[in-house]
């Protein structure tokens, strides 16, 4: 998977991504943001779900690359990531 991406005007540009997360599914276990190589995701200690855990949240968007690495990670499939 590639992260640059062939600008029409002959340069090159990173790739973006835009990761969101279903924050009442999520167990807050952290896989996410050892996995992310942009380290750009963060446990939520600001908020608590409905099940009683404070999930992960995306600290630094624009960093973000698309590459998915988060939610292959995420055993509950609580993390949907969009590219550019």
């Amino acid at each position: 998977m590639s992260f640059i991406k062939h600008n029409v005007k002959g340069g090159y540009k990173m790739a973006k991504g835009k990761v969101t997360f279903d924050v009442e599914r999520c167990k807050s276990c952290g896989l996410c943001v050892e996995a992310c190589p942009k380290e750009i995701l963060a446990i939520d200690t600001d908020y608590i779900n409905q099940k009683g855990y404070n999930p992960a949240k995306v600290i630094d968007e624009e960093k973000c690359v698309g590459c998915a690495s988060c939610a292959l990670m995420c055993p509950d499939v609580v993390i949907t990531v969009e590219r550019d």
